[in-house]
């Protein structure tokens, strides 16, 4: 069996990652998987395998992510609202062309937004009569152009007055997307793949999803990096304090409004112990320093896995104060580094942490409740880590989700099979 995964990137992003670690997965359970991104890294992962780049995936990726942006923006009467918040997958790259594609017997799409893969060339892949299997990264597949709906029910039926869009309307670019993603998904059967039980739900709920099978299988992670180890020699390895209270925060940007860090920030006024210190991972960490009481250690934006390894292994409790939220890589590997988490009733934070077992839950957007999280961590670090890592590595180890992919594959193929004869 041949596997082909498309994402847009290959290191950027949390649905990157997850595409990476799949692909290393499914190679390791025998599967001849192959990962085509339009902005490729140029080295090996951990298994020895370059992603492959696809053809003229930098400039013409880069044309049709500026056009779309550019009718987005027309569109919205040139106000930049909700600009990035929204995709129209009106333009991207030639996949149907490549010989990666033609070898497939599976095409497995991933987070393929911004300019790589568009509504017309996704009818095209449909019409291969190819088994193709979509991993939802968030909403946009089910919605007509948002990737998180908040509270917005229309995508149920059919999308319109975007509350997104400038100009929201009966027939505005949700109205829009949303029927020509209808017409292209009555192509063929699209098996939906959900993170989370949270995001199943809002699949299946979805007026685009009839007619397609939608299932919850979680995402990966490498367990030859991300397990418990001795917090003493990861401080002094990152040349952290060995006698303070370490809380861990990290975001891809930690000034973006939807990580939650403006509810973190609030939630230490309700903190007394002036022994915590905070590490923050991502870019413009250093922004966060003033802002606390406490000693701020900026990490800045880490790439390397091992190294963010050795800072969830350094840490105390990771908090994860977001208010939009899937099935995040980062509690995941927190998690399997033996680290507890705190974080708020959202997505699917609920089915990774279970409320004052390996962690904490507080109410949303409730600053004390994330504070009162906090302490109960720190004060029951110990237990809640190890059972942190015993969940992880029994529900999230590769083995585990690789096969539950591969039986997909294997089902999607018998439907197949029904369906000619």
């Amino acid at each position: 069996m041949k596997v082909l995964l498309l994402n847009t990137s290959e290191t950027a992003g949390g649905a990157a990652i997850a595409a990476r670690r799949l692909a290393k997965a499914l190679r390791r359970q025998g599967v001849d998987a192959r990962l085509l991104v339009r902005d490729a890294a140029g080295g090996p992962d951990a298994s020895g395998s370059v992603a492959q780049q696809a053809p003229f995936g930098r400039w013409r990726g880069r044309l049709a992510f500026l056009w779309e942006r550019l009718c987005i923006w027309v569109a919205n009467g040139l106000s930049r609202n909700g600009l990035w918040r929204v995709d129209l997958a009106n333009a991207g790259l030639p996949i149907s062309r490549t010989g990666a594609f033609r070898e497939a017997d599976v095409v497995h799409l991933h987070w393929v937004n911004q300019g790589f893969l568009s509504l017309t060339e996704l009818q095209r892949i449909l019409r291969s009569g190819k088994k193709v299997v979509w991993t939802l990264h968030d909403m946009w597949p089910v919605t007509g152009v948002c990737h998180h709906a908040g509270t917005c029910t229309k995508y149920h039926e059919h999308c319109h007055d975007c509350a997104l869009l400038c100009r929201p309307g009966q027939d505005d670019l949700s109205n829009t997307v949303f029927g020509q993603k209808a017409k292209v998904y009555a192509t063929a059967p699209i098996t939906f793949v959900a993170c989370s039980q949270w995001l199943a739900g809002q699949a299946k709920a979805s007026g685009l999803t009839k007619g397609h099978r939608v299932v919850c299988i979680p995402n990966t992670y490498d367990a030859d990096l991300f397990h418990p180890a001795d917090q003493a020699a990861a401080r002094q390895q990152l040349q952290l304090p060995q006698d303070k209270r370490l809380l861990l925060f990290a975001s891809h940007k930690v000034t973006n409004a939807q990580k939650g860090l403006d509810y973190l920030l609030r939630a230490f006024r309700y903190l007394t112990d002036q022994n915590i210190g905070l590490i923050v991972v991502g870019q413009m960490a250093d922004q966060v320093r003033g802002q606390l009481p406490f000693t701020v250690y900026s990490m800045g934006y880490v790439t390397d896995e091992a190294r963010m390894a050795a800072i969830y292994q350094a840490a105390d409790l990771f908090v994860t104060p977001s208010l939009e939220e899937n099935l995040p890589n980062t509690i995941m590997e927190a998690m399997a580094c033996g680290t507890p988490c705190v974080g708020f009733c959202v997505g699917g934070i609920p089915e990774m942490i279970d409320h004052q077992h390996n962690g904490y839950v507080a109410d949303y957007k409730n600053e004390q409740d994330l504070a009162a999280g906090i302490r109960w961590t720190l004060q029951h670090g110990a237990t809640a880590g190890k059972l942190a890592a015993e969940k992880a590595l029994a529900t999230w180890n590769e083995r585990v989700v690789a096969q539950q992919y591969i039986n997909e594959y294997t089902l999607q193929d018998s439907a197949t099979e029904a369906r000619t004869n």
